[in-house]
């Protein structure tokens, strides 16, 4: 049994609970109260993480930290597809690991934002949102440039990867860190595109698509 040390409000770990509905695995959350709470810095989190951040998973009593990396192991062991990580094409397989990446840039800069703008972290707030607008022009560019040859997703054109599932989160909730997403109509393709992925699921902050007309 999958057990998921899961905060109901992070990015990250709604990330996990979208793939593994997305692959129709079971798990049990456990919650762990982040804020006001801060349980991720007790004495008991730290041992199953010492650097005392959600998510962890605990899969049969493997343990693993960090969202990214999870990603990975939950597409490489439950995905009979192969499609979410398709270990047999080394050249993808590069393209997502740089996109995985570029989602780590964007959590330490639209999710920063949120932090400071939701739970009063210290930290500067203009060069976040200054940070995360220029990864958005980045990826937009890139969404751009991809629908031109019939490329619905990051690094693929038929199938979403766990690189569209890293990077979509924390570009969902820039808005509640300061950072609007109306400049980059191809990035709100683009999540429109993954809210209709079979499985998807919500969080607060994240709502379903709209039905196509």
């Amino acid at each position: 049994m999958i057990t998921l040390y899961d905060y109901e409000l992070s990015g990250n770990c709604y990330k996990l609970r979208l793939l593994m509905s997305i692959l129709g695995v079971k798990f049990t959350p456990r919650p762990v109260d982040f804020y006001p709470g801060r349980e991720h810095k007790s004495e008991a989190f730290l041992r199953l993480n010492p650097l005392g951040q959600v998510p962890v998973l605990d899969d049969g009593g493997l343990i693993l930290r960090d969202a990214q990396a999870i990603l990975v192991y939950l597409a490489s062991k439950y995905d009979p597809s192969g499609r979410w990580y398709p270990r047999e094409d080394a050249a993808l397989l590069g393209r997502i690991a740089m996109w995985l990446a570029f989602a780590d840039q964007i959590t330490a800069t639209a999710s920063a934002a949120r932090l400071h703008d939701g739970v009063f972290y210290e930290l500067d707030i203009d060069k976040a949102r200054a940070g995360a607008h220029a990864l958005f022009r980045i990826l937009d560019e890139h969404f751009w440039f991809a629908e031109q040859t019939g490329d619905q997703w990051i690094c693929t054109r038929d199938h979403p990867t766990i690189a569209d599932i890293a990077c979509f989160p924390y570009v969902m909730l820039s808005e509640e860190g300061g950072i609007p997403r109306l400049p980059y109509p191809a990035i709100r393709r683009w999540t429109d595109r993954v809210k209709r992925v079979p499985g998807f699921v919500v969080m607060s902050g994240i709502f379903p698509t709209g039905e196509a007309v």
